[in-house]
């Protein structure tokens, strides 16, 4: 591979001496965009992206098709140890190649331009779409629940608000930046909140011995 900070042909924008790494001009004519994420915004938008809305859908269809909470939990702990792999990758690969753009610059560097556009399309016209509307329709069953204690709310309530958060949410990221990271900010710490009290119960639960290990059974036997 080759080394990326000596490699221009790939490189994003002008670096002669004495223009700017953003638009390639002098001191005197830069532009661009103001700068207004401070360091916590893009924690939280880091943590909010990794922590996904399907981490509350997927414990119960793993249960459900596990069979048991052992295995269910050896599952888990197996993709762990899966997604940390891929992140201390990603790890080497931010500090081998220091360019902004993620996977389109890795992919630039290492394939060249046409497989870098290739994956940057497909992450903006079916990645993330879909991811998006996985997320809105997660938020709007569990929005609705209390509405429908008895049976399952309709699938036409549920993609209804669906597509009126993705309208607001995307609204609120073209009108204003700091409402963006406000929001950003707000669904991030509930995220942590709700993984914070499921996991504490979780172990409250499992601390109660017996009898909480025969619930389970009695429970996946019925």
């Amino acid at each position: 591979m080759p080394d990326p900070k000596k490699d221009t042909k790939y490189a994003e924008v002008p670096t002669d001496p004495g223009t700017t790494p953003v638009t390639g001009k002098g001191e005197d004519e830069v532009v661009g965009l103001k700068a207004t994420m401070s360091l916590t915004n893009g924690i939280t938008i880091i943590v909010g992206s990794i922590i996904g809305s399907g981490i509350f859908v997927s414990p119960s269809g793993v249960l459900k098709y596990t069979g048991s909470p052992g295995m269910a939990l050896i599952v888990w702990t197996v993709s762990g140890l899966f997604s940390m792999i891929g992140a201390y990758c990603y790890a080497e690969l931010g500090c081998m190649i220091t360019k902004t753009g993620a996977d389109y610059a890795y992919i630039m560097v290492t394939f060249g331009p046409f497989l870098a556009f290739i994956r940057l399309w497909v992450e903006c016209m079916i990645v993330r779409p879909c991811s998006q509307a996985i997320v809105a329709l997660t938020f709007s069953t569990y929005i609705l629940k209390p509405f429908f204690v008895t049976c399952d709310a309709p699938d036409e309530s549920i993609r209804l608000l669906a597509a009126v958060c993705i309208c607001f949410l995307t609204f609120v990221n073209c009108w204003n930046v700091r409402w963006a990271t406000f929001v950003q900010d707000s669904f991030t710490y509930a995220k942590l909140l709700a993984l914070v009290i499921i996991i504490g119960t979780g172990f409250f639960q499992i601390s109660q011995g017996p009898i909480f290990w025969e619930s389970l059974k009695h429970h996946h036997d019925t």
